[in-house]
């Protein structure tokens, strides 16, 4: 009998640590998902980066330029959407189906937070630093473009995304050698899409840089979109990060990275205004020279005067050059004269030949005016 008692003391023993082990276990798992809660509050914060190395790890690629290069140059052009060799950025105009242009692309991604876009300052310089950053809603207010705030997004209708306006883009293009493989690239490493307005008192469109995007950073995002690169050939497609990589683009250099910060313009109107001083310098030294010729000639002259009329009475050179001048100004009168003369006489003789011709021409025409009849003749007599 005792041994049944301590059987059933030790199966209510178990019992009761079974169903406190129990009733301890949702605990611990309610604090494991607390911590799992705080891990998913931190990395919502970190949501554009994350997927951004998403959409780079889909892309791996992309190369970046080098640091350290023996040689570089940085250019900045403006690609004119509207030519042939562009048109592939900017068609479709509106969207059609999955097919978009670049800006709308990027329009895109800035509203949704992919990509990071960067302020463009007066300079024109790129700055990609934490403290340049832009926000969308600024650049939305700041260029008038219609939205809506649906909660914590921002929605715009397609119909209100000014494409259609982004004529042109600058791009920063890199060109370097890389000593390591021995080769040459010329790379796109930053975009800026340009709008085109009209002022409200002018028809004349000006120019509104809109921000700056790393390349490395749409590059991912463009490998997917594929562009029509022939108006022949409709078949012929590649992607727009292919497009920027072949540089199948065409545009003209405004600005060249130097260590002044100049513009291409700013370079070309003070090369202008150097080659204008020395221009005027050349020529006022020129009429200098000339002057101080002209001098050393006349200071010869009056050497060789007076040792030519050393024995002689001694002549003048200012006053023999007056002479001079007085004789050779008689000489042309005296020719203008006789020329003149020559003229009126020959305006005369021929006067006096026309006079002659006229009057044989009336005395032939009297006498043939009778025709066959004959001549009468009167004669007075005396009486």
């Amino acid at each position: 009998m005792k041994r049944i008692v301590q059987a059933a003391f030790a199966l209510i023993l178990a019992f009761n640590f079974s169903l406190l082990t129990s009733q301890a276990q949702p605990q611990k798992t309610r604090v494991q998902t607390s911590s799992q809660r705080n891990t998913r509050a931190g990395a919502a914060a970190k949501q554009d980066e994350q997927k951004v190395s998403r959409a780079s790890i889909m892309f791996p690629t992309a190369v970046a330029v080098p640091d350290e290069v023996p040689w570089r140059r940085d250019v900045y052009r403006s690609l004119d959407l509207t030519k042939d060799e562009n048109a592939a950025l900017y068609y479709p105009v509106e969207p059609q189906g999955n097919d978009v242009n670049l800006f709308t692309l990027l329009f895109r991604l800035l509203n949704t937070g992919q990509i990071p876009a960067y302020e463009y300052k007066l300079d024109g310089v790129e700055d990609f630093s934490q403290a340049n950053r832009m926000h969308f809603k600024d650049m939305l207010d700041r260029y008038g473009i219609l939205y809506q705030i649906d909660g914590r997004s921002i929605k715009v209708e397609d119909a209100d995304v000014p494409s259609s306006e982004v004529l042109s883009v600058y791009v920063k293009e890199s060109s370097y050698y890389d000593q390591n493989t021995a080769t040459y690239h010329s790379r796109v490493v930053a975009l800026c899409p340009v709008l085109h307005r009209a002022d409200d008192f002018s028809m004349d469109q000006r120019k509104y840089p809109m921000f700056w995007v790393k390349m490395e950073d749409v590059e991912p995002y463009l490998s997917q979109k594929m562009v029509m690169t022939s108006n022949l050939n409709n078949a012929a497609r590649m992607s727009m990060a292919d497009f920027f990589a072949t540089n199948h683009y065409k545009g003209d250099i405004y600005m060249t990275t130097n260590m002044q910060g100049k513009s291409l313009q700013d370079q070309v109107n003070a090369r202008q205004q150097e080659q204008l001083v020395e221009e005027y310098v050349d020529s006022a030294l020129l009429r200098q020279t000339q002057a101080l010729q002209q001098e050393q000639k006349r200071i010869e002259k009056q050497l060789t005067d007076f040792e030519r009329n050393i024995w002689t009475t001694p002549i003048d050179s200012a006053e023999q050059a007056r002479k001079d001048s007085i004789a050779a100004a008689q000489q042309t009168k005296g020719r203008r004269s006789r020329a003149k003369a020559e003229k009126s006489e020959s305006t005369s003789r021929s006067a006096r030949r026309a006079s002659a011709k006229e009057r044989k021409q009336k005395s032939s025409g009297g006498n043939d005016s009778g025709g066959g009849a004959p001549r009468v003749s009167v004669r007075r007599q005396r009486h």
